[in-house]
């Protein structure tokens, strides 16, 4: 799941109008940034099984960042983070800081959909979930394409958003669902862990700075 995830942020931010949606964003991709660190950093790890070519799926041993009781943790510290951070909101620091871990929290339950049973409830050693939707990869991806595209109207309809960044989140929004659907059918295997690792943290990386420097766009003087 990836623009499924920016989709979700986007429908958060629908309700939240205070906070630069790129700060939802972030927030849905932050078990995944944790994920590509704690690989790089030899905390977790990710394998490319043999017949990646036809199926397109890793497997994960990531208990910290995409376990759910972790999942839980990183909420609540986002949302304490959040909290922390916007004093300026006054009275609705708490409720943005909800939202922000809301958004978190969002990756998995959105994860437990597509990947196989992998997600640890806790431990690495605990039941593990999924409800492997990627087993059906036209399905998978129809659903994760109708998840963005629905984000994304969600919340132009509830912005008044310039024609800069509404434009610009659709051009967005439609890139990153054509490389979904590429790196999930027809892109070769990545050469190894480690690699696959270092570029996907850089894309999200490009991709959160993206959406918070499109969230920081003029609004043409409208609300």
């Amino acid at each position: 799941m990836f623009v499924g995830h920016i989709g979700a942020a986007l429908a958060i931010g629908r309700v939240e109008r205070r906070v630069n949606v790129g700060v939802f964003i972030a927030a849905a991709f932050t078990l995944d940034l944790a994920l590509w660190i704690f690989v790089l950093l030899g905390v977790e790890s990710v394998s490319i099984p043999a017949d990646f070519a036809s199926t397109h799926q890793p497997e994960y041993m990531f208990p910290y960042s995409h376990g759910l009781l972790a999942s839980l943790a990183w909420s609540v510290l986002a949302g304490i983070a959040t909290f922390a951070a916007s004093a300026r909101l006054q009275q609705g620091r708490l409720r943005a800081a909800v939202f922000v871990g809301a958004a978190v929290f969002s990756h998995w339950l959105l994860d437990a959909l597509v990947h196989v049973p992998e997600l640890p409830i806790t431990g690495t050693a605990s039941t593990k979930v999924g409800l492997a939707l990627w087993q059906n990869m036209p399905v998978a991806l129809g659903v994760e394409v109708v998840v963005v595209l629905a984000g994304l109207w969600l919340f132009i309809q509830g912005n008044r958003l310039s024609r800069a960044k509404a434009v610009s989140l659709t051009m967005l929004c439609l890139l990153l669902s054509g490389f979904t659907v590429v790196g999930m059918t027809i892109a070769p295997p990545p050469p190894s862990a480690i690699a696959m690792a270092a570029t996907s943290l850089a894309t999200l990386v490009i991709v959160c700075a993206l959406v918070i420097w499109i969230g920081r766009l003029p609004n043409d003087g409208r609300a």
